[in-house]
C-alpha cells in the first residue's frame, strides 16, 4: 500500500486535516472569551458558527470541480493559503458582522480540502486501498480537533484568544510551503488514464459517463443525506460541545479545554480504523458496497443511539463519556462516504461528485449551529438538540440500507433506452 510517494501524500494530508481542524475548532474553544468581548448572545454566536459552513459547502462542490480541472494539488495549495489567512483574520474581528464575514471567507477556503483528499487518493492508491487510505488521511482532523483545545485554552488564558487564531495561520501557511515543494499530482510516469477503465461506476465502453448522471441518483444523494446526520452531529459537537460544559455542566475554560480532548481521541481512533476495517471486510466477501453500508449503517445507528442519551443522563462524566463513544461511532463512518463515491464513480467525475456530496452533507453546518443555538436560549437546555442531532441519524442510517445501491446497470439502461 505505502511506496515512499504515496507515504509523503498521506503524512502531509493527514497533516492538512490537523491544520484543518486545529483551525476550525479553534473558535468554539474561544466562544466563551469572544462572546464576552463580542456581547453575543446564543443564537448570534450560533449564527456566528453557521456561517462558517455557508461559505465552506458552496465551495465543497466548487472545490471538487476545481481538483478535478486543475489538479487536487493545485487546488489544496490555494485552499491551505485562503483559510490560513482567514483563520488569523479572525483576531481582527470587532463586531458580530465583522466576525461572521470572516468566518463565511473561512468556510470557503476549507471548502475544497475534502474532496481534494478524496481525488488525491483516487490518483495514488488503487481501488481495494483506497476506504483505508482516505481514513488515514481525514484522521489527522480529530487529532486537529484535541490538541485544539489545551493549544487555545492555554494561549487565550495567558495571552488572549487572538494570539492562537495568528499562531495558527503560521503552521497553515508552512504546511501550503511544504506541499507545494514535495508534492505531484499524480504518481511520476502514470498516464491521465490512472488506475485503468474497468473500476466501478465506469461505462466499460470508454464512453465518460456525465457528471449531471451522477447528481441525480438514489445513491449518491441517500449517501449525502447520511453524511448530512454525520455532519449534524460533528457540528453539532464541534460547535456547542465545548460551551455546553462550560454553561450546562459548570466546568472552567481550563476543565473545558482538557475535557474536549477526549471525544476527540476516540474520533481520532474511528477514522484512522474505519477505513481499514471496511477494506477488510471488502476483501473477505468481495462486495465494495456491502462493506461500506455494513460499516455505516451500523456505525451511525450506534452514534446516533450514544448522542441522543447524552442528552438525557445527569452526570457530567456519563455524558462526556456518552459523546465521546458517539464521536466515536461517527468517526467509523467518517472514510465510508468518500469511499463509496470511490466505488460507483468513473474517476474523471470523483471530485464533482465527491464535492456535491459533500455540499450537501455541510448545508447541516449552516442549520444545525444556528437551531442549537435557538433551542438552547428558548428551552434553557441542550436536551433537545442532543435529540434531535441523534434521531436525524438514526433515519439516515435505516435510508442507506433502502437506497444506496449500485448505479452501473442503470447507466447502462439509460443509455439503451437513449
Amino acid at each position: 500500500m505505502f511506496t515512499k510517494g504515496r507515504t509523503i501524500v498521506l503524512v502531509l494530508l493527514f497533516l492538512a486535516g490537523v491544520v484543518n481542524y486545529l483551525d476550525r475548532s479553534a473558535l468554539s474553544i474561544a466562544a466563551p472569551f469572544i462572546t464576552e468581548d463580542l456581547h453575543l448572545s446564543p443564537t448570534q454566536m450560533g449564527i456566528v458558527f453557521s456561517s462558517f459552513s455557508v461559505g465552506y459547502a458552496i465551495f465543497n462542490f466548487i472545490g471538487g470541480m476545481a481538483s478535478d480541472k486543475y489538479g487536487a494539488k493545485l487546488t489544496l495549495f490555494v485552499a491551505m493559503v485562503v483559510w490560513s489567512l482567514f483563520s488569523g483574520s479572525i483576531a481582527l474581528a470587532f463586531s458580530l458582522t465583522s466576525l461572521i464575514v470572516i468566518r463565511v471567507l473561512f468556510g470557503m477556503g476549507e471548502g475544497p480540502l475534502s474532496a481534494t483528499i478524496n481525488k488525491m487518493v483516487n490518483n495514488w492508491f488503487p481501488s481495494d486501498k483506497r476506504a483505508s487510505a482516505i481514513g488515514l488521511a481525514n484522521s489527522g482532523t480529530p487529532l486537529g480537533g484535541a490538541i485544539s483545545g489545551p493549544i487555545v485554552g492555554i494561549i487565550a488564558l495567558n495571552y488572549g484568544w487572538k494570539i492562537s487564531f495568528i499562531l495558527i495561520m503560521v503552521i497553515g501557511l508552512l504546511w501550503a510551503a511544504g506541499w507545494w515543494i514535495f508534492i505531484k499530482d499524480k504518481p511520476a510516469g502514470e498516464s491521465k488514464q490512472t488506475n485503468g477503465s474497468a473500476k466501478p461506476g465506469q461505462d466499460l465502453s470508454g464512453e465518460k459517463i456525465p457528471l449531471t448522471f451522477y447528481l441525480k441518483q438514489k445513491t449518491v444523494l441517500f449517501t449525502a443525506f447520511a453524511f448530512f446526520a454525520y455532519n449534524y452531529i460533528l457540528f453539532f459537537f464541534l460547535t456547542w460541545f465545548p460551551s455546553y460544559l462550560t454553561d450546562a455542566r459548570g466546568l472552567s475554560i481550563k476543565e473545558m479545554s482538557v475535557v474536549t480532548v477526549i471525544p476527540w481521541v476516540l474520533g481520532f481512533i474511528g477514522l484512522a480504523s474505519g477505513g481499514l476495517v471496511s477494506d477488510f471486510v471488502y476483501k473477505k466477501v468481495g462486495k465494495a458496497l456491502f462493506a461500506r453500508k455494513v460499516v455505516l449503517v451500523t456505525c451511525l445507528f450506534l452514534s446516533a443511539v450514544c448522542i441522543g442519551i447524552a442528552g438525557l443522563v445527569t452526570t457530567t462524566v456519563s455524558a462526556v463519556s456518552l459523546v465521546a463513544l458517539s464521536v466515536f461511532f461517527l468517526y467509523l463512518t467518517g472514510a465510508i462516504y468518500w469511499a463509496i463515491v470511490q466505488d460507483v464513480v468513473d474517476q474523471k467525475n470523483v471530485g464533482s461528485v465527491g464535492g456535491f456530496m459533500h455540499f450537501l452533507a455541510n448545508t447541516a453546518g449552516i442549520i444545525g449551529p444556528t437551531l442549537t443555538g435557538f433551542l438552547v436560549e428558548k428551552s434553557g437546555t441542550y436536551t433537545a438538540a442532543f435529540l434531535l442531532a441523534g434521531g436525524l441519524a438514526v433515519f439516515a442510517s435505516l435510508a442507506v440500507i433502502k437506497f444506496v445501491k449500485p448505479i452501473t446497470k442503470k447507466y447502462e439502461l439509460t443509455k439503451r433506452a437513449m
